[in-house]
């Protein structure tokens, strides 16, 4: 062989190699990720019966938060809760979604490895699901694959959501690298064909009779997690009603994925001692250990397990997750139903619930009693009720601002500290408010003074104040009261110089327990508001 065909030889060998390389096959993976802001912008012009009759504006924003995986579960399954905030009349990406919390919309799912969303608490948000989907084969840059996803959709904004199946093609078109993360570039398209055989939502407006139009989409999936960071819809349907009524939109449908940036946590050590009364050693032990929510997946319901003030507690079924405080906030968690046996409010002679005092008193301080006579007592008594009077002693004395026994008196930390998958969580007990009322009393000033100076050492973070309740039976009400308490405070907290746009709020009710509420002890714990700096 000469020269030149050895040259030439060569050439077409490397040629050949750098195609294989360049053509390497990926496996397309949705390995799940932390919390996260899901965005949705809707911009669409309307028209009916073929007349223009406006522009569609709407902005959904949530912020959606891990939760543990269930036993038994996939273990490669992602599960996630969030509130949907809607603000109609706005295509701002920034502005700030959910200063009216009365449209907070509560929604949990869970999402498998190829991308398949499955609801478990449906309100009819995210309105996208199993989208975008990816095969379980590998591929390269011109594969294309299908898959089925779900569109939620209600036209003429009546609040009745319709189900729509659709039957998407993907086409993986190449790499790129979006606000510096690598991301695989991914186009889909369906048509709308609602109204035949097998497309009908039984559930959804009987009046929705017939629907179709094609979209086209251009997608943006992490390299890293495999999130769709940028989805851009480009949409072109028509809607037929029973009573003739055709209503079309033409425009765009945009949704984002943004992650809180990371920070330094070391930086904030000296605030969250001052804060939560715990020592270095003890907060570096907190933040090495993470918390999963395990009241998320139906723990918390059991007996309690009180955790050490500042400590993590690691949960499990019917565990206290990350305080002892027994402080009941003032007021009752539900509109009309009252609790009986809580503890004191900071108000002399008023029980948090407004019930009458005498039936806490009785209680209080027959133990107060009980401990004196024990600590004075010469006579013989088993260590185990030594202890179960001391427990009962510190509950009490952590729920009551009557006078006791020095022997009996302990200081229950403000506020308690705690590292979770979803970030640095400042637990809030012993909040006083009014009752039957999201107005906070007097005298919370300086705790919330401390929390407002700590959340603004990270003004990138977005941080999430999420409301609870003990659960009496209105659930309702629970979820109605645990929400605005939660905008309370994120109000006192704007108004002490914490950016609005970064705080989101939601109320849970008394779906997250962390301690019993057959007991008041147990009651006064789930009273709370948690504030998440996210991660």
């Amino acid at each position: 062989m000469n020269r030149a065909a050895r040259i030439l030889f060569k050439a077409v060998f490397l040629l050949s190699l750098f195609s294989k390389l360049s053509a390497e096959e990926i496996l397309l993976q949705y390995k799940g990720s932390g919390g996260y802001v899901y965005i949705e912008i809707t911009d669409l012009r309307r028209y009916d019966n073929g007349k223009y009759t406006g522009l569609v504006s709407r902005e959904v924003r949530s912020y959606i938060s891990p939760m543990s995986v269930p036993k038994g579960a996939n273990p490669a399954d992602r599960y996630y809760d969030g509130n949907f905030y809607v603000s109609e009349g706005t295509v701002r990406a920034s502005a700030y979604v959910g200063e009216e919390i009365n449209n907070s919309i509560p929604s949990t799912f869970k999402i498998t490895s190829d991308g398949q969303l499955i609801m478990i608490k449906d309100k009819g948000y995210p309105t996208f699901r199993s989208f975008p989907a990816f095969t379980r084969s590998r591929i390269k840059p011109g594969d294309k694959w299908q898959a089925k996803a779900e569109r939620i959709v209600d036209p003429l904004n009546k609040g009745v959501k319709t189900k729509m199946p659709i039957y998407v093609e993907y086409t993986y078109l190449r790499d790129d690298v979006f606000h510096e993360e690598d991301v695989y570039v991914i186009s889909a398209q369906w048509a709308t064909r609602y109204g035949l055989a097998g497309t009908l939502d039984f559930g959804g407006d009987r009046d929705l009779k017939f629907a179709q139009g094609k979209n086209l989409a251009t997608i943006l999936v992490s390299k890293k997690t495999g999130n769709a960071l940028v989805v851009r819809d480009t949409v072109d349907e028509e809607f037929e009603y029973s009573d003739g009524k055709k209503v079309a939109f033409k425009g765009t449908i945009s949704m984002f994925t943004e992650y809180p940036p990371t920070y330094n946590k070391e930086k904030l050590f000296p605030a969250l001692q001052r804060i939560a009364s715990v020592s270095k050693e003890e907060l570096k032990k907190i933040m090495d250990n993470k918390v999963t929510d395990d009241y998320a997946s139906g723990a918390g319901k059991g007996a309690e397990q009180g955790a050490k003030s500042g400590t993590v507690s690691k949960g499990g079924k019917g565990s206290d997750v990350g305080s002892n405080s027994a402080a009941a906030s003032a007021g009752t968690d539900t509109s009309g139903k009252k609790e009986s046996g809580n503890g004191l409010s900071k108000a002399p002679g008023m029980v948090a619930d407004g019930s009458k005092i005498e039936e806490n008193r009785s209680d209080n301080n027959s133990v107060t009693q009980a401990g004196i006579k024990e600590s004075k007592g010469g006579k013989a008594a088993k260590q185990d009720k030594k202890s179960q009077n001391s427990k009962k002693r510190t509950e009490v004395m952590a729920s009551a601002k009557d006078t006791v026994s020095k022997e009996t008196k302990e200081t229950e930390p403000k506020v308690t500290v705690e590292n979770t998958e979803a970030g640095i969580r400042l637990t809030m007990q012993n909040l006083q408010f009014k009752p039957d009322s999201a107005e906070l009393l007097s005298g919370e000033s300086s705790r919330l003074k401390d929390i407002a100076e700590l959340l603004k050492m990270v003004p990138e973070q977005m941080i999430l104040i999420e409301g609870h309740t003990a659960s009496v039976g209105n659930p309702r009400g629970e979820m109605q009261l645990s929400l605005e308490r939660a905008d309370t405070i994120k109000k006192a907290l704007v108004k002490r110089g914490v950016g609005a746009d970064k705080i989101m709020v939601k109320g849970s009710g008394g779906t997250k327990p962390v301690a019993d509420n057959s007991t008041p002890q147990g009651k006064a714990k789930n009273r709370r508001v948690e504030i998440t700096i996210l991660d």
